[in-house]
């Protein structure tokens, strides 16, 4: 049945002054909702949902959380934003937490979303290339970034070029110059795109946008080699792998190996628009004003004192309750449920790391798409909320918090959805 046909009054009046009042660039699903806790949302007609995609990720800890929900309300009664010529606690805070996590002494630049770390980490990578040349020609220096096919880094003026998406692209040309795209998980087909112009490469540890895709054990460390044989930057896209998502703090720790420049956005902000783009300190003089003569990138609200409180807790309580391991295991249970409960549906794969999962249906190409919103809106239906995307991949991000009674429910209808 479809949803748009049992649209309730109440609901259909927000509907209406939606479509009276806002931009129509949302395909949006005909629900509206009201409030949440946990795992759970309620509509605003009263209708009851289990969010097994949790915001497109961000609300990382679920729906107001009580200790974030603490932690942004004392802050709010202390200090909002001051700019970033000042210094405030909950930035050195929020910063702390990040470098002990990463491993890597990382120094983040705050700013708004996920989108907003790759312009920085790719305006970090032009830097770097100004002032290492190599064997360019270019008045410029080294500028291009490799990035992957099916990727996706953002929407922006300055990433979309690195998306590997036709459809984020169309209408927008021409676009910024310095980007070429390799095969991802296939180490020959990037190198093969890496030229005298080239930077740095960028790729994410689990592909989301793209499918949900995790690559062999030995592309990332294949990557870290090629750019030290080239003296490029490894840029990580963290954006949806960060913060405990997919088993481990960050996803690059499942390969062993270390970025030069790690980018988050989604989770990172427990559901406030934050980004980061963490700075390998070897590169720090490169965006210090103090050594380049001036300011190489900066941002008004980036950083302020709401989003950093909440991150930095969000932070401390996924290390204190051990959520990281928490998602590793319970993203195993999935998995193995899924995989006995849909051995006679029509799926492809099942996939995926920690609680960042996608089950790929068996279907032509270009049918895929339509039939995994149609099994998304069927779930909805029965009160359950996973998403799909055009390739036909059904996308599990639930919080990390979520309760396995809870999950096991959700992964009923799922699999009642799929074997119909």
């Amino acid at each position: 049945m479809s949803l748009s046909a049992t649209t309730d009054a109440s609901t259909q009046a927000l509907i209406d002054r939606h479509d009276a009042s806002l931009s129509p660039n949302y395909k949006r699903f005909p629900v509206a909702i009201g409030r949440g806790q946990g795992a759970h949302l309620w509509g605003v007609d009263g209708k009851a949902y289990l969010d097994l995609f949790a915001g497109f990720g961000a609300p990382l800890l679920g729906h107001c959380h009580p200790e974030l929900v603490e932690a942004v309300t004392g802050q709010a009664n202390r200090l909002w934003h001051v700019g970033n010529l000042l210094h405030t606690e909950p930035q050195v805070e929020l910063a702390e937490r990040l470098r002990d996590a990463s491993g890597f002494d990382a120094r983040p630049f705050f700013c708004h979303s996920g989108a907003d770390s790759n312009d920085a980490a790719i305006k970090v990578a032009r830097l770097y290339g100004k002032a290492n040349p190599g064997a360019s020609k270019d008045e410029h220096g080294r500028y291009k970034v490799v990035a992957t096919q099916r990727s996706f880094h953002g929407r922006s003026f300055g990433t979309m070029g690195a998306t590997a998406n036709p459809a984020v692209r169309h209408g927008f040309a021409p676009l910024p110059p310095g980007y070429a795209h390799g095969t991802y998980d296939d180490v020959a087909s990037i190198e093969a795109q890496i030229d005298a112009e080239t930077v740095a490469i960028l790729a994410e540890p689990v592909q989301g946008e793209g499918g949900i895709h995790v690559p062999s054990p030995s592309f990332f460390p294949a990557l870290r080699a090629m750019c030290d044989k080239h003296d490029l930057l490894l840029i990580a896209d963290e954006v949806w792998t960060g913060c405990g998502r997919t088993g481990r703090w960050f996803g690059h720790h499942h390969w062993g190996v270390q970025p030069d420049l790690m980018t988050l956005g989604k989770g990172v902000g427990g559901g406030l628009a934050l980004g980061a783009c963490c700075i390998a300190p070897r590169l720090a003089d490169l965006v210090d004003p103090r050594v380049q003569g001036g300011v190489k990138h900066a941002t008004t609200l980036g950083g302020n004192c709401l989003t950093m409180a909440v991150a930095a807790k969000l932070m401390e309580v996924i290390e204190r309750d051990g959520l990281v391991e928490r998602a590793a295991r319970v993203g195993e249970q999935i998995k193995d449920r899924l995989r006995d409960g849909l051995a006679k549906a029509p799926v492809r794969d099942i996939r995926g790391l920690g609680l960042f999962l996608g089950v790929e249906l068996d279907l032509p190409a270009d049918t895929a798409g339509a039939k995994a919103r149609e099994f998304v809106l069927t779930a909805m239906d029965k009160g359950v909320m996973v998403n799909g995307t055009a390739s036909g991949v059904l996308r599990l991000a639930p919080p990390l918090t979520i309760e396995e009674d809870d999950l096991h429910r959700g992964l009923d209808t799922l699999i009642e959805v799929l074997c119909a």
